[in-house]
């Protein structure tokens, strides 16, 4: 049926209307504007009444990008890809399993979108935004020019009495299972070093230690997400018995400076040597002794894919001895 479909919106030149090419490759009529906007693909001709129209011939790199962004590579690096370049993408890469891909791109959210879907508690409205900015933007964009700043709005929001403690909750906890399953098929495939990512005592809020472990895991590196408050002796045991590369400690602005410092010192005298400490929020102390810290998203996956590559000795963020 599919096939008839298509067969009848097609022109005897061979050439497609866009809905008909939506429907023939399940790209959304509006990614695919997107993208010609953006990439400059797929290109459309006019027709002499001014509607535009598309090659047949692009179908098949359409579905082939497709597939590739459901294994998890971003928009901007398969759209604009030379066939050579997307051939080698795709052969890097397992064919995706288990979760669904990542839904397509609908036109950019703003913030006051979606704060008006945390001030009504509109799941519905705001998972799909919130994965659609993930297509648009991919990993380290998406954390910096999306869930920051809106975790920051709300947080205003409610200090200025226009929200309620129950909005951020609601934001924090659906933002949480959106990074859970933004992460799974980075998961489902990664081969790199191990990093476990963790809390310390005293230090509840989850949502940088959840942005970390997507960079992390976007980068390739293996995750062990232990989640808040552990205390440092299991750290040190899990990180031994795993044999982990590296312990990731997310430290909000809300933690015991004194006591994060007094933790973070008792975690490396016990951490096995070769164990590497990464540091990363707003209330993480000066790297000292054998620890790097990451001062953003970006400097964070910098170094991951640093030490994700090939006899890499990563330099990113700051190292102090």
């Amino acid at each position: 049926m599919r096939l008839r479909t298509l067969h009848l919106s097609t022109s005897a030149a061979g050439k497609l209307s866009i809905g008909a090419l939506a429907k023939a490759t399940g790209v959304p009529v509006e990614t695919l504007r997107t993208w010609e906007q953006r990439y400059g693909f797929p290109a459309a001709e006019r027709k002499p009444s001014g509607h535009r129209v598309y090659p047949v011939a692009v179908v098949a790199r359409l579905r082939r990008i497709a597939d590739a962004l459901a294994r998890g590579h971003r928009a901007g690096a398969v759209v604009a890809a030379t066939d050579a370049e997307l051939d080698r993408l795709l052969s890097t890469t397992a064919a995706s399993t288990g979760p669904p891909p990542v839904p397509p791109v609908t036109p950019a959210a703003s913030i006051e979108d979606l704060l008006a879907a945390v001030a009504a508690f509109d799941t519905a409205r705001l998972t799909a935004a919130l994965w659609s900015e993930w297509g648009r933007l991919g990993a380290v964009e998406f954390l910096q020019a999306v869930v920051a700043p809106l975790i920051e709005h709300v947080g205003r929001e409610w200090a200025e009495g226009r929200l309620q403690i129950r909005h951020e909750h609601f934001l924090s906890e659906r933002l949480a299972d959106v990074m859970r399953s933004l992460r799974l098929p980075f998961d489902y495939r990664a081969s790199g070093p191990l990093v476990i990512c963790a809390t310390l005592l005293g230090e509840a809020h989850a949502l940088g230690l959840q942005m970390a472990a997507l960079v992390l895991a976007s980068a390739g590196l293996r995750v062990i997400y232990l989640g808040t408050e552990i205390p440092t002796a299991e750290l040190a045991r899990v990180a031994r018995d795993l044999d982990a590369r590296v312990v990731a400690l997310s430290v909000s602005a809300a933690a015991d400076g004194q006591a994060v410092r007094r933790h973070v010192a008792r975690l490396r005298e016990v951490l096995p040597r070769p164990v590497l400490l990464l540091l990363g929020g707003q209330g993480a102390p000066a790297a000292r002794g054998d620890a790097v810290t990451a001062g953003d998203f970006a400097a964070l996956d910098r170094w991951a894919r640093g030490l994700n590559a090939p006899r890499a000795t990563p330099q990113a963020g700051r190292r102090q001895r």
